[in-house]
Order: structure tokens, then sequence, then C-alpha cells
């Protein structure tokens, strides 16, 4: 009998097939020749015949040389953590391509000097949030929380209420970021009621600055007290308010959600937050306050190792100058449009079970927990979300009481044609 191995082409042959060429040129030869040792190996066991080794290879081929793949989010959630939270609007998108080569990003193109890092981005911050004396941009809210204790609580105390000693994903518990930065936590008051006296019985020579910190994550509810900013802002020491969702102005559907614009003007000496939630743009941490503490932050040796890449920069500065991005646009959407377009979705889904419901969405990413926002969505048999998580495009739904729902509010309109073709694959 003829060796069956001997019929599986040669690696070399296979590479130099102009349309696996073509592929290894946009995806790297290394990650395609591994898809063809794969297919090679399927070909010694009988499951692919010799002769059909290219269009096997072409059909495992990944889309992109990452693994990352596109979904679309139909959860109903806003800011989805784990589908990378706030989506990038079109122009922070063309922002990040045009930054990914050369640019002048710590250079002054007409003098021919090196320039402030960031400089357009940080003036876009400040633009957005006059307020603020000054402005810094590290790597998220953690990171710009943990440089103000590295620089203004180094071995000594800072004072926080028990009620907000806040864990974050996956774990991480605020105190435990604080301390590693050296500092000690003086906590204050109780879990469920804290009054501005408890923290001025606190403050002592020790003290490195109050940290009021909103527990965006969770409510507590019924006999509660909380201190406001406004009563904090006159202890004689620095206020740092962490706001954590990146709301920098108030906003008609979050009445309760904190902002960093009225934070500042209620006396908070620095307010942190994130970029990549209410912000609507990329992972970043937000510092905005008094100019001189600002700079002390922006000079610590830490800031160097917390700093953004020149990508967030750009992502950044066109989230805030340029068009509503889309975690804005979902907030803002009318119900009667969702269910419309609803409506539309299931008309065109010929001899699928699809249904019209009404759906309640969430703001997420720790942002605004309890605010409900009225949606609407598709329901489909619960089979169809594993179906939808596997297939191309990625379609992530939640699933209900026996039916799959995809919640239009996380949708952008310009996707319901693929939500459409996804579904119809499905059937």
């Amino acid at each position: 009998m003829p060796d069956p191995r001997r019929a599986v082409p040669r690696t070399d042959a296979v590479l130099a097939e102009p349309r696996i060429a073509k592929a290894a040129g946009t995806l790297g030869r290394d990650l395609v020749k591994a898809v063809v040792n794969h297919v090679q190996h399927a070909v010694r066991a009988g499951e692919i015949a010799p002769a059909d080794v290219v269009d096997a290879v072409l059909a495992r081929l990944p889309a992109s040389a990452s693994s990352l793949r596109p979904v679309i989010n139909a959860t109903g959630v806003v800011v989805h953590t784990n589908l990378g939270r706030a989506p990038l609007s079109a122009a922070a998108r063309d922002a990040v391509l045009a930054a990914a080569g050369a640019t002048d990003v710590e250079f002054d193109l007409p003098t021919g000097e090196r320039a402030r890092r960031g400089r357009g981005a940080l003036a876009a911050l400040r633009a957005a949030v006059p307020d603020a004396g000054a402005v810094h941009v590290v790597n998220n809210n953690a990171a710009a929380l943990l440089l103000c204790a590295l620089a203004l609580a180094p071995g000594r105390e800072i004072v926080v209420s028990r009620g907000e000693l806040v864990e974050i994903g996956d774990g991480f518990r605020i105190p435990d970021l604080l301390e590693s930065a050296g500092a000690r936590l003086r906590e204050v008051g109780t879990t469920n009621r804290t009054t501005a006296r408890d923290y001025a019985a606190a403050i002592g020579p020790d003290t490195g600055f109050v940290l009021k910190v909103h527990p965006s994550n969770y409510r507590v509810t019924g006999f509660t007290t909380e201190a406001a900013l406004g009563e904090l802002a006159g202890l004689g020491v620095p206020l740092v308010a962490d706001i954590g969702s990146g709301l920098l102005a108030p906003h008609p559907l979050l009445p309760a959600e904190p902002d960093a614009a009225s934070a500042l003007r209620a006396g908070a000496t620095i307010v942190t937050a994130s970029g990549d939630k209410l912000l609507g743009g990329p992972q970043a941490g937000l510092l905005l306050g008094d100019a001189d503490v600002v700079e002390r932050l922006r000079r610590h040796p830490a800031a160097r190792a917390l700093r953004v890449d020149k990508l967030t920069l750009a992502a950044l500065e066109a989230t805030l100058r340029g068009p509503r991005p889309p975690v804005r646009a979902a907030l803002d959407v009318s119900v009667a449009s969702l269910r419309e377009r609803a409506e539309a979705l299931v008309k065109s889904l010929e001899n699928v079970d699809a249904q019209v419901v009404v759906s309640v969405a969430a703001v997420g990413g720790g942002g605004a927990p309890g605010v409900e926002l009225p949606s609407a969505a598709v329901s489909l048999p619960a089979r169809y979300a594993a179906a939808l998580r596997t297939g191309e495009p990625a379609v992530a739904g939640r699933v209900v009481k026996d039916r799959c729902l995809l919640d239009l509010r996380t949708v952008r309109p310009e996707e319901d044609a693929q939500l459409r073709e996804a579904v119809r694959r499905c059937g």
C-alpha cells in the first residue's frame, strides 16, 4: 500500500500558492504556516483530501492577526466590561488609524523640538471640563487613584468611609490598591452612615487626603447617611473624588450619577474618572482639578509607568472633540425608534420564531446601578444564543425565560443588517 503521507502537499508548496502567499503578507507567515500544518495533519488523518488543502487552509484562516473578534452587543448593557466597555466612535477609530504610524505625539513640527506629550488630548479634556485648573491622563481610573496615593499620601493616612471600600472587577479592591502605594487607610463612619463629622474627627497631621468614592457598582439603601463633597471641601486637606464612570457633566437620564464638573464646583481638589465608560472613549484614567496638585501628580516618577500611548491619546481627543459617541447615542435613543427597528427586523425574518418584546437595558460598567433604561428587543428561541455567539459576526444577546433577547438599545442602527443575516444563518 502507498504511504498516505506522500500525498500530503509540502509546506513550502502550499505557502507558495498565490492565495496563501497573499494571506501570509496580511496575517504573517508564522500564523499561516501554523494553519497549514494543522490542515496537513487532517490530511494524514484522512479527514481532508490532498487536493482540498489550499481551500481548507483559506477557510480556517482568521480575519486578522489578532485573536480578538468583533461582537455585536445585543445584551442591553450599554457599557459591557466583558465586551470591551465603550465602543469607539467612527471619529475615534479614524484617529487611532491615523496615529498608528509615526506621529507628532511628543514633537513640535514647526520648531522641530520636543513638545508636551498628548497636548491635543489634554487641551480637549480641559476644554470639556472648564472647572478643572489642569488635567492629566493615565491608563485607567485605578491608576489615577494609585497615582494620587503615591504622590499625596506615601506613608500617610487616607481618610475614607467604611461604606465606600469598594471591590471593583475581578476581585480587585480599592483598599488593597491604596495600601500597595504605602498609604494607610483611616476608615470612618459605618457601612450605611458616615457624616462630615466622622471625617473631620479623623483628620490629623498624618492625613494625606480625604477620599470620596462613588459606589458605582452597588447601592446602599434604607437608613443611610452620606457626606456631600461640599461638606468635606473645607477640612484643610486635599479632597479626592473618585466618580468612577467618567460623566463629565450632568446627564438628564442619570440624575444620581456624579459628574466631574459638579464635583469640582463642590470643592473637590482632584477628580478621578474612567475614559471608557460614560465618556464613551478608550480605556484611560482622567485626573482633573487643582493645577498645582495635578502638576505634582504629573511629575511623580510613577506617572511614567502609568502613562497612555499615542493610540489612546488620539482616540480620547477624537471622542472629546468629535460627534456623539455610541455610548451617548445608546443612552439618548428613543424607545419608539428602537421598537420601530425591532419590528422591521422581525418582519424581515421569515420562517423564524421572532417577536418584538419590551425590554429593560442597563448602563453597565459600574455606572448608574439600579437605573433601568426602557428598550425594545427581538425575542428568539433560547437555542439561538449559543449559535449567535459562535457565528460570524458574533452576536451576544441574553437569555430570559427560555428566550434569547437581542436588545436593540446597544445595537447600532448600522449593525441591523448584520444582525439580521446572523439570525438567518442560525435558523
